[in-house]
């Protein structure tokens, strides 16, 4: 119905956003309303109960559509598969209460001024702003527009020019009143949800529906002591759920509530500077930074001063990050793309903790306010724990259709009510649960804690992993293992670290003391690890200069820098580090301007090789640069570059651009760190590849470093090749070009050798096609190949092993886009640059034990790879362990659903105690024990089935079904052939079955006591004991060891259970006492009758067995099936492989294609937008 509204009564929310969503107007009608109540009353509260789970029936029967301007109710619907509905109620907003106190008329300068989206969404003359609250962001309605938008932020169209002319000087108090009561208060509130509501939330579950009206039913039956313990059984289930998302409330309510009331200074464009409760905050307020260690409350945008701010809860990585002033230029370009420095070094985000603000001259640290509440960073993270994103896991829609095909299609009144109830087994909620909570606690005992546990089971369908490298593969820190320093001749002999000599002096000495961000704090110098291995080489110290210090343009306790021996070349007092251009991954450089004691100004720069050369004089370069180069990335080493320049004296260091700065720069040479594989590295990959699991190397890294640790960690074993896949985007001359090149390895010879690195091969070998080669590319290439060469992407990711120089957006776009090709994928990073990555696999695994860890549904307390195997093989022993108990479920279903229905045959059922037995005593105690398998601690090379529904599953559950039906049927008519079976109970057991023969025999007995002998038969007892012996043998039957869990053996508990429900049940078999049979309703058959039952069950459970190792577990058997009727798998990566190895110009060897499409662009918005938010 929705689906076919006008344009004016459908809109996108959020569009190419992550969380896009369609939105529908409707008003309210009071008919319909009316009618909706009068329906509720004679349903007895089953329609508001239905339109509860179904939200969009609810807003189709109170509602009429209309356009969204004129709507009191919408409906959402999400733009993904899953296609969720939900509805919001539209909320007025008066600013007429402001008007009476601050003069506010519609013809006020205040909201006239129609840039602002807050203008926009007052309607005037009432001055009334109509908004929706989703997922705890408001969006406004823009009249000028007509849709609605997020309200909580600035404008992105806002230049630099614009925020200093507007929000330099402060809002007035009125604007922060108007600001304040449309945007809402600035908090990320998580309230501790009640516990009624979580219980209402919880009982209202249709399946605790569906239990609720079986328990009725068996209370009209009178079967009390069944239902009491179904409610008992439920009672347990429901409290623990509850605990236990009460527990996750208030975990997250206290991690946020501290952000909520922080005293913050504010300057009022009229009053000046006053103290603000954190809450009263808006988009726009001038902040005054002071002091050290401050809480950021909110996003700013740093606008006069400097601050080191540590970042450790967005990044995971507690390193301080120098932030910059946003520069005032004359442009009107947008504030985020004046540059193409990264924004967000201007950004102080919401939850970090600013150490130090460093004033310029005598003024303060002032930063603008850029959004408030849930629509900061920290607020973003906060909603993907609140709002996480569905899971299209087949298992739980299979699992719903499963239990849909056990319920009959008989419906033959109260009896056939009867048999519905049994179809849904009352154990199998808490069986599945339990199975969860058994993996979870293993992983616990393993160091993996997980916050999302019902992807322990998607990770028993991992078959990609990709991992970053630094911190990841190798060991986060890196040591300084030597430079390199050049000259007008070149490259000079290598300078190595190891050898205890000093570095000499000279301005590559000054570079790497003085090109970093490092800080002093208490005395301590802290910053990047990198960072601080390079300055530690130097053998320098560092200072912090006075108040009394008192060079031109200078701060006071600006970080100087010193030798310890005075050295002649150097002037005594050091290097003051006066202004900093900080690192970003983006531009993959740093540069600062340093001014020496007594003498000039120097500009210094340290970053990527490649990109540090492309900014000096070429003729400073060595012409060996790129061969140079190679020797050390060819052997793991991470190589950066260093450059310097003179500055003029007499020009500010605050109008020197950047680019200005970063031009005709004089090459210094190349400072060589180690970066170690971990240990554990070579062995977890090798264990993957070996269980054919593919593994990806996504690293913001060298590419040349990457190729070489990916061949030592085995990813790229020997003899395979590297392809190497360069793209170039379009320029005026010439169309967008993408190249193949055969990488070469060569063995490392001595240095300076130039046979040491890798070269590009010129001919083409024979094996170069046979399917044993690496994709190799860049960021920027994959950039290219996703704008210009989209047809390409899917054949390059199926080889593609190795992405280097990947920002954190190319990260998560990647993963994307091998989840299009339908593989299961998995993230391991160490949460630096990964959050958005980790967020968007199937599995992400953080090895940070940051907060933004909880980004990730996996954290790792051991900081290497070892996780990700034990995490796939926990993942497949509780994907086998929940498909075992589905079919175990099924079928103790199945086999009470047989026997019934021959006991109807001859108007006879299970007593009460009868189903209470085989209810609890064996299928509950089964459910909870058959769970306990733990995994298999080898890997094995295949997956287990990821459907209920896939033939061996299915064929397995059909299998024992009519062995069980076959065994039932004989059992049933064999009782009734037998010679004593038509004779008297006495004649049969004179002694036992006189209590039962006198209950039938006997008129006085109560009517209700005589109704109850009527279960007493020998078809009866007959069933029973056959239904319940092979409830225990299936269990045996259906609980899977190898390959995917340790042998059912090793579950000494479940066994035991077994064993004792086994004795039990041979006890009440062969036990001849009476009053034992009266409450079970069982009658005394000859022992020889009982050993025939035996045999039976015997016979069932050795066929049941064969046919299941046979047939349903032969791997070969299956192969051979789908060989012979040509079967495929259908996932996109399969056909794109079997595409591949037929295709014999793939892959093209030392060729250049171009682009005919210029100007036909990919991109991925999701992942930009959340770029830019991070």
């Amino acid at each position: 119905m929705g689906d076919h509204l006008e344009k004016s009564q459908h809109a996108l929310l959020n569009e190419g956003d992550e969380n896009e969503m369609e939105i529908f107007g409707y008003r309210t009608q009071g008919c319909r309303k009316a009618l909706c109540l009068i329906g509720s009353i004679f349903s007895l509260g089953m329609l508001p109960l239905v339109f509860y789970w179904r939200p969009a029936w609810r807003v189709w029967a109170n509602c009429v559509p209309c356009s969204l301007q004129e709507a009191d109710v919408v409906l959402l619907k999400t733009t993904d598969e899953f296609k969720i509905y939900s509805w919001k109620k539209v909320i007025w907003i008066s600013l007429s209460a402001l008007s009476s106190t601050s003069g506010l008329t519609p013809d006020h300068p205040l909201i006239t001024d129609e840039g602002y989206i807050i203008n926009r969404a007052i309607r005037k003359p009432d001055l009334k702003v109509r908004y929706i609250k989703v997922q705890k962001i408001r969006y406004v309605w823009n009249n000028l527009e007509g849709q609605f938008q997020k309200i909580g932020s600035l404008e992105d169209w806002l230049s630099s020019a614009k925020i200093h002319q507007k929000f330099g000087l402060g809002l007035t108090s009125e604007e922060q009143e108007i600001r304040r009561l449309i945007c809402g208060p600035n908090a990320i509130d998580v309230e501790i949800t009640p516990i009624w509501k979580l219980l209402i939330k919880e009982v209202l579950n249709p399946f605790y529906i569906f239990q609720l009206f079986s328990v009725c039913l068996w209370f009209s039956e009178d079967y009390k002591e069944y239902a009491l313990a179904i409610i008992l059984m439920s009672v347990i289930s429901i409290a623990l759920t509850v605990y236990d998302l009460r527990q996750q409330s208030v975990k997250l309510h206290h991690l946020v509530e501290s952000h909520n009331s922080i005293t913050v200074s504010v300057y009022e464009r009229k009053a000046g500077a006053q103290d603000l409760e954190s809450r009263l905050l808006v988009p726009g307020d001038l902040l005054i930074l002071t002091g050290s260690r401050v809480q950021m409350p909110c996003d700013a945008i740093l606008i006069d001063g400097s601050c080191v701010v540590d970042e450790g809860m967005l990044t995971g990585e507690s390193i301080p990050v120098t932030k910059t002033p946003l520069s005032q230029t004359a442009s009107s370009v947008p504030w985020k793309m004046q540059s193409e420095a990264d924004p967000r070094r201007h950004v102080l985000f919401c939850g970090t903790e600013v150490i130090q603000a460093k004033a310029a001259g005598s003024g303060a640290v002032r930063a603008v306010v850029l959004q408030t509440g849930f629509n900061t960073a920290k607020g973003d993270l906060v909603r993907s724990i609140l709002y996480p994103k569905p899971m299209n896991f087949k298992l739980y829609r299979d699992a719903i259709r499963f239990l849909l095909c056990l319920e009959p299609p008989e419906e033959v009144v109260r009896k056939a009510l009867d048999v519905i109830t049994i179809a849904v087994p009352p154990a199998l909620p808490a069986a599945l649960t339990t199975g969860i909570i058994y993996a979870q606690r293993r992983l616990k005992k393993k160091g993996i804690f997980c916050i999302s546990p019902q992807r322990i089971n998607v990770c028993g369908q991992l078959n990609l992993v990709c991992f970053d490298k630094t911190g990841t593969l190798t060991r986060g820190g890196l040591d300084p293992w030597g430079v390199v320093p050049c000259d007008q001749n070149g490259f000079q002999a290598v300078h190595s670290f190891a050898s205890g000599k000093a570095l000499p002096q000279g301005p590559l000495c000054a570079a790497m003391a003085s090109c970093h961000s490092l800080i002093l704090l208490d005395g301590t110098i802290q910053g990047d690890p990198l960072d601080l291995k390079m300055f530690e080489a130097t053998k320098w110290e560092m200072t912090a200069s006075g108040d009394d210090f008192h060079i031109k343009e200078m701060l006071a306790h600006t970080i100087v820098v010193k030798p310890t021996d005075m050295v002649a070349q150097v002037p005594a007092e050091g290097l003051a580090i006066v202004h900093q251009f900080p690192f970003s991954s983006a531009l993959q450089r740093m540069t600062v301007i340093v001014q020496e004691m007594g003498g000039g100004r120097l500009a210094f720069m340290k970053g990527a090789p490649e990109r540090v050369a492309s900014f000096c004089q070429p003729d400073t370069v060595p012409t060996s640069f790129i061969s140079e180069l190679q020797i050390y990335t060819t052997q793991g080493f991470r190589v950066i570059a260093l450059a310097y320049k003179k500055l003029e004296m007499d020009c500010p260091t605050t109008a020197l651009m950047r680019e200005k700065v970063e031009s005709d720069l004089v090459f210094l040479g190349l400072l060589i760190l180690e970066n170690r594989l971990k240990e554990e590295t070579k062995p977890v990959l090798e264990e993957l590849i070996s269980a054919r699991i593919r593994t990806v190397m996504i690293t913001g890294d060298n590419l040349q470093t990457a190729i070489t640790v990916a061949r030592k960690s085995g990813m790229v074993s020997e003899g395979q090749k590297v392809i190497l896949v360069e793209a170039n985007e379009a320029t005026g001359s010439s169309s967008a070009s993408i190249s193949w090149k055969l990488v070469e390895e060569k063995k490392p010879g001595p240095f300076g050798s130039q046979d040491t690195y890798i070269n590009i091969r010129e001919e083409v070998p024979e094996n170069g096609r046979d399917g044993s080669y690496h994709f190799a590319l860049s960021g920027k290439s994959f950039h290219v190949i996703s704008q210009y060469f989209s047809s390409l992407l899917p054949k390059i990711l199926i080889n593609g092993t190795i992405f280097a120089r990947m920002s954190p957006g190319q990260k998560s776009s990647l993963v994307e886009e091998f989840q299009k090709l339908d593989y299961f994928v998995g993230m391991c990073g160490d949460g630096a640059n990964d959050c958005g990555a980790l967020k968007m696999a199937h599995v992400g695994i953080s090895l940070s034990e940051q907060e933004a860890s909880v980004a990730s549904p996996f954290t790792s307390k051991t900081p290497n790879i070892e996780c990700v195997p034990h995490l796939i093989k926990e993942g497949r022993a509780a994907l086998v362990t929940s498909f075992c108990m589905f079919k175990y479920m099924a079928l103790y279903s199945m086999i009470q659903y047989v026997g019934v229905l021959l006991l109807y045959w001859k108007t006879n059922s299970l007593s009460n105690y009868q189903f209470l037995f085989q209810d609890l005593a064996i299928t509950t105690l089964i459910g909870v024990t058959m769970n306990l398998n733990g995994a298999n601690p080898k890997l094995v090379p295949f997956r287990p089935a990821g459907r209920l529904i896939s033939p061996p599953l299915l064929l397995s559950v059909v299998l024992n079904i009519l062995l069980s039906l076959a065994m039932h049927i004989v059992g049933f008519i064999l009782v009734q052939k037998q010679p004593w079976y038509i004779m008297d109970y006495h004649s049969v057991c004179p002694v036992r079955n006189e209590s039962a023969s006198a209950l039938a025999a006997s008129p006085s007995v109560p009517e209700k006591t005589r109704s109850n002998s009527t279960f007493a038969s020998f078809e009866n007892t007959t069933i029973w004991f056959l239904g319940t012996i092979n409830c225990i043998f299936v269990a045996l039957v259906f609980s899977k060891g190898k390959p995917f869990r340790q042998p059912t053996y090793t579950n000494y508990i479940f066994v035991l259970v077994l064993i004792l429900q086994m004795g039990v049940c041979l006890f009440i078999l062969f036990a001849d006492i009476p009053e034992m049979h009266r409450r079970l309703d069982l009658l005394c058959t000859p022992v020889l009758w009982r050993v025939y039952i035996l045999i039976m069950i015997s016979s069932n459970f050795v066929v049941s067995l064969a046919v299941e190792k046979a047939i349903i577990e032969n791997r070969a058997l299956w192969i051979a099936v789908k060989r012979c009727f040509g079967y495929q798998s259908k996932s996109q990566y399969r056909i794109w492989q079997r595409n591949l190895a037929n295709d014999s110009s793939w892959p093209p060897l030392n060729q250049t294609s171009y682009s005919d499409m210029q100007g036909v662009s990919y991109s991925n918005p999701v992942f930009e937008s959340n770029e830019e938010q991070l």
